[in-house]
């Protein structure tokens, strides 16, 4: 069964706009099950199969001009020819809504695109179900939502993320990233991986993180991008605005999916999650998480940071809104409120600029304590949405 997905109504109106559409994300995120639902009228050709990638570069001017103005070249990134073909197609033509260029390799698919569709192209990414997509969300355990992670295929077909996610990772590592850089110990980078996992939602430490896989800092730098640019984790940026205190200028690590955080630490049933000493962590990082991609499926760039002084004063999430105003979230993995949780929130100034504080945590229902919001996991949309971040 389709689930309809936030970002149908952007891809539509980003396709009235430009010539070319892109939507990467990572794998089975559901990009070609979305593209194919709603774009119907589009022809389709999955570059992965070696029939349709010969037939297409026999002739691509000719095949171009055939198969007409609304077409989907889906794994386009295994054609880099055609990218230049496709300009010389578009801009004769000069009609929104051409193409739409699908991939699993944001790298690749980025790289053909600035080489040859710079200023043409809508850029989009499409992550695994946000909450507001994922059907019967609300009456969900959040232990069992953090474990079984947003992948439609593991919710739409039952399968277990025990049999769902080593699989997935596994493929990831054959596939993916032998194709972007080939890495001569795999080992060690599962390793890395795993490493990754148990840091999640920390200041990120290179050096420490290089030591403990038994790699250099620059390997360590590349094997993070390599991650970052495959949609599997991602860095969150402090906050830059200076108030004048000595603020830790390091990014912390959160992954896109906590599934896939869950299966690299070993978990192997959600109720290990309740006494599992990263349970806060993950909690935060299904809530960062759920932010991004909100904000990412609402096609707005998601402008999301945390702040942390070197005195131990730290905000978890900051996220600018328009105009002169932010707001500092504190994310507690408690059900049960407590005036600790607030104790940042207000020590924390905005040196000039409007602060709004709230608190996000796994309570039942969002209500309002010492002028703060506690907002209800379940609301994270809602909340988005009375901020003007949210479709």
């Amino acid at each position: 069964m389709f689930v309809a997905r936030s970002i149908e109504k952007h891809l539509k109106r980003m396709l009235g706009l430009f010539p070319l559409l892109s939507l990467t994300g990572p794998r089975q995120s559901g990009k070609t099950t979305l593209l194919r639902n709603v774009f119907t009228d589009y022809k389709y050709y999955n570059l992965e199969r070696p029939d349709q990638r010969e037939l297409i570069m026999e002739d691509p001017m000719g095949f171009l001009n055939s198969a007409g103005h609304k077409v989907i070249f889906d794994e386009a990134q295994n054609v880099p020819a055609l990218f230049s073909y496709i300009q010389v197609v578009s801009d004769e033509r000069n009609t929104a809504g051409q193409y739409i260029l699908s991939g699993s390799q944001s790298f690749l698919m980025n790289e053909r695109i600035s080489q040859s569709l710079a200023g043409r192209v809508s850029v989009n990414h499409l992550f695994p179900f946000d909450i507001n997509e994922l059907p019967g969300v609300g009456e969900r355990d959040i232990c069992r939502l953090i474990f079984d992670g947003f992948y439609p295929r593991l919710h739409g077909t039952g399968i277990a993320a025990t049999d769902f996610y080593p699989s997935y990772i596994q493929t990831y590592v054959e596939r993916d990233l032998r194709s972007l850089k080939a890495i001569g110990d795999l080992d060690s980078f599962l390793r890395f991986l795993g490493l990754c996992a148990g840091r999640t939602g920390q200041v990120l430490n290179l050096t420490s993180l290089a030591n403990d896989t038994g790699i250099s800092v620059n390997t360590a730098k590349t094997w993070l991008s390599l991650l970052e640019a495959s949609f599997i984790l991602f860095r969150l940026q402090p906050y830059h605005k200076n108030f004048n205190k000595r603020i830790i200028k390091s990014p912390k690590l959160y992954f896109y999916d906590t599934g896939v955080a869950c299966s690299l630490l070993k978990l192997t049933n959600a109720d290990m999650l309740r006494t599992h000493y990263l349970y806060g962590a993950l909690f935060e990082n299904l809530v960062i998480g759920e932010i991004v991609k909100c904000l990412s499926h609402s096609g707005r760039r998601p402008s999301v940071y945390y702040w942390k002084e070197s005195n131990g004063t730290e905000i978890d999430c900051i996220l600018e809104t328009a105009g002169n105003e932010i707001f500092a979230i504190e994310i507690k993995g408690g059900q049960t409120y407590s005036s600790d949780y607030t104790r940042n929130l207000k020590n924390f100034q905005g040196g000039g600029i409007n602060v709004h504080k709230a608190v996000v945590f796994p309570g039942e229902s969002s209500a309002i304590a010492s002028g703060v919001k506690l907002i209800t996991w379940k609301n994270i949309p809602g909340f988005l949405r009375e901020i003007g971040g949210y479709q």
